[in-house]
C-alpha cells in the first residue's frame, strides 16, 4: 500500500471519531466560520514572486524536517520576507500539524492562509473555514471526479480557493471538471517520493488557461522559479528548502529579493 492510500485510510478513521466530538453545527458557530476570506488565487495574480511559503515539520519522504520552530512566529517571518501566502499542514500522523497550527498561523499574519491536509469528506471543507483557511487543497490522486466536484462546489459557497493537486495528465482531466481556481502540479510522485520540476513543464501546456497554475515541491532555486515562469506557473509552493534553516523567514527572504533581482 502507497503513503497516500496510507493516508486516506486513517483519514478516515480520524474523521469519524471528529464528527462524535465536534458535530457540523459546532463548527457553524465558531467564529471562523462566519469571517471573510482572503483570497489565495487574487493575492497570487497580484504578486510578482508568487511565493506560497509553507509550514511542515516533517513529512513520510524526508522524517524529520523542523520541530523545533512555533507556527506563529514563521508566520510573521514569512509575511516580513514578502511572501505572498502561508500553507499550513494540519496532519498530525504523518507531518506533525494541526488545526490549532491553522488557528495560529491566520492570528499572526494577514497573508492567505492554505490548509493543506488530506480532504476527502466535506466535514473538513467545513472545518477548515471554521478554524480560519482561506484556501483548501484537494488532492485528485485519492478523490474521484464526483467528490471532487462536490467538494470543491462546497468549499465555494463557503469562499474559499480550491487548490486542487496533480501529478499527471489523468488527474489533471479530473481537476479541470472541478470548481478549482488553482491547480497546482506536484513533482513529486507520493508513491515513489521521486521529484522532478519536469513533472510541471509537461503538464503546463495542457492546463486551461482559466486556471492559475502553480508548481509545488522541488524548487529549490531562482533559477527554478524563472524556468516555471517561462512555462505560465505563478505560484510556487515551497516547504522543506525554507523549513529546514532555523530561520525560515530569512531564507525566504533571501529567496524572494533573489527573484526580484533576477
Amino acid at each position: 500500500m502507497d503513503i497516500l492510500s496510507k493516508i486516506a485510510l486513517r483519514k478516515i478513521k480520524e474523521i469519524e471519531l471528529k464528527k462524535q466530538s465536534f458535530s457540523i453545527s459546532h463548527l457553524e458557530q465558531l467564529p471562523g466560520f462566519k469571517a471573510s476570506t482572503n483570497s489565495l488565487k487574487a493575492a497570487l495574480k497580484q504578486s510578482d514572486s508568487g511565493i506560497i511559503a509553507e509550514f511542515k515539520r516533517r513529512s513520510p519522504s524526508k522524517a524529520v524536517i523542523n520541530q523545533s520552530l512555533y507556527v506563529d512566529d514563521v508566520a510573521q517571518a514569512y509575511q516580513n520576507a514578502g511572501a505572498t501566502a502561508m500553507s499550513v499542514l494540519t496532519d498530525n500522523t504523518f507531518f506533525g500539524g494541526s488545526l490549532e497550527d491553522l488557528i495560529l498561523a491566520k492570528s499572526a499574519c494577514s497573508l492567505p492562509i492554505l490548509r493543506k491536509e488530506f480532504i476527502i469528506d466535506p466535514y473538513q471543507v467545513i472545518e477548515s473555514k471554521a478554524y480560519g483557511a482561506d484556501a483548501i487543497l484537494l488532492i485528485a490522486a485519492i478523490l474521484d471526479e464526483k467528490q471532487l466536484i462536490d467538494l470543491s462546489q462546497l468549499a465555494k459557497q463557503l469562499q474559499l480557493d480550491v487548490l486542487v493537486e496533480v501529478h499527471n495528465s489523468t488527474e489533471l482531466i479530473k481537476a479541470t471538471q472541478s470548481h478549482a481556481d488553482i491547480i497546482g502540479v506536484n513533482n513529486r510522485n507520493l508513491k515513489t517520493f521521486k521529484v522532478s520540476l519536469d513533472t510541471s513543464i509537461e503538464l503546463s501546456s495542457q492546463i486551461p488557461t482559466e486556471f492559475l497554475k502553480i508548481s509545488e515541491s522541488g524548487i529549490s532555486s531562482p533559477q527554478d522559479i524563472l524556468q516555471l515562469q517561462n512555462y505560465g506557473f505563478e505560484g510556487f509552493l515551497i516547504g522543506e528548502q525554507f523549513m529546514k534553516s532555523n530561520t525560515p523567514g530569512k531564507e525566504a527572504s533571501k529567496f524572494i529579493h533573489s527573484i526580484s533581482g533576477s
